[in-house]
């Protein structure tokens, strides 16, 4: 059922207590618990405002100096001296910071909802409740969008598309024809899914046939697609990201391949056609990977590494074309002796040749 059509309503501030943060984050509250702040800051930077966390020791004297209105510290840490601030004890303050920061992300980001103008939205599309789409968007034929999904301005949703609930498009994203997207993904700004993949026919006078390539991409639920990646259509079927899936920005997902769910892939990496990444891989920056490989559970590929055949299940790779990691440390430490044993060799020669000159 299509949402009525109203104008966004956006905040530009929001004012939380200390006491709703220290329940959010697990924490115990050490001052007012009606004091209030409006946004996250660095220790060094925070004024009265602002929260803060402190969890390196090295940091300690801003805890003292710093105006800010609360710090989420170690539940076990010892003041030696007084502070002017409010304290929120925890078990982890790293963890319990970066909760606070996804928290407040959301909140900035689900409070968008209505529709802005100009926005095409096309023949039979629907939309869920709590929606945004921002101006400039296009919402093709037949598209379905789920409850709370948001859209930013100059967003393309091609015909037939799906995307589920309390999804995030930022702007400029492109999704082609029947591009399916999961619950709870974000993708972020110049992310392109479903353009035609890399296939060419050669042809007897040197030339090349273009290859229809007629399926689409898949994401599942929980997956993140960085800026600027993109991922490419099936031939025929379907280009499937696997639930929990993190992609980096600047990656070439090509047609027909398959991503294992949780996987991570740094930026700047490939990943060539018909190639199946198995699940809870991590894959460095600018790595590639040679089409039609099977990449096993839990491989791991170091930076710049050049996949050339299939891996099996928690491996480890190293190296263009990559060898297994131990053993490429192994030989980098010959190779990086190499000028010096190759001197040696020299000396020794030279000594050889004299003693023949005797």
């Amino acid at each position: 059922m299509l949402a009525k059509k109203h104008p966004s309503k956006l905040t530009d501030r929001m004012t939380f207590t200390l006491e709703q943060i220290a329940s959010l984050i697990g924490g115990v509250l050490e001052g007012n618990p009606k004091g209030t702040v409006t946004t996250i800051q660095s220790i060094e930077q925070a004024d009265e405002h602002s929260i803060t966390f402190l969890s390196n020791a090295k940091y300690e004297s801003f805890l003292y100096q710093t105006k800010a209105g609360a710090v989420i510290i170690d539940k076990a840490f010892e003041l030696k001296k007084e502070v002017s601030t409010n304290l929120i004890r925890v078990e982890n303050p790293y963890s319990s910071f970066t909760l606070l920061l996804e928290e407040y992300q959301k909140l900035q980001i689900f409070q968008r909802n209505g529709i802005e103008q100009p926005v095409h939205i096309g023949n039979e599309a629907q939309y869920g409740e709590q929606c945004y789409l921002g101006a400039y968007s296009y919402i093709g034929p037949n598209t379905k969008i789920g409850r709370n999904v948001k859209i930013f301005p100059q967003c393309y949703i091609g015909e037939n598309c799906e995307i589920g609930d309390n999804s995030i498009l930022y702007p400029g994203v492109k999704l082609y024809a029947n591009t399916k997207v999961g619950r709870h993904c974000t993708i972020q700004s110049g992310a392109v899914l479903g353009s035609d993949g890399f296939g060419f026919a050669p042809q007897a006078d040197g030339s090349y046939k273009t290859i229809p390539q007629v399926g689409n991409v898949i994401l599942e639920d929980h997956v993140d697609i960085g800026a600027n990646t993109v991922v490419d259509c099936a031939t025929f079927e379907s280009t499937i990201i696997r639930r929990g899936v993190k992609l980096d920005n600047l990656i070439q997902v090509a047609h027909n391949v398959e991503i294992g769910e949780n996987t991570v892939i740094a930026a700047q990496a490939g990943i060539a056609g018909s190639s199946k990444v198995g699940k809870q891989c991590i894959i460095g920056g600018q790595a590639g990977i040679v089409g039609h490989l099977q990449i096993g559970d839990g491989t791991k590929v170091q930076a710049q590494s050049g996949i050339t055949k299939n891996s099996k299940t928690d491996t480890a790779w190293y190296g263009s074309p990559a060898l297994p990691y131990n053993n490429y440390v192994k030989s980098y430490t010959v190779f990086r002796r190499l000028p010096d044993v190759l001197k040696r060799i020299e000396t020794l020669e030279e000594k050889l040749l004299n003693l023949g000159a005797e």
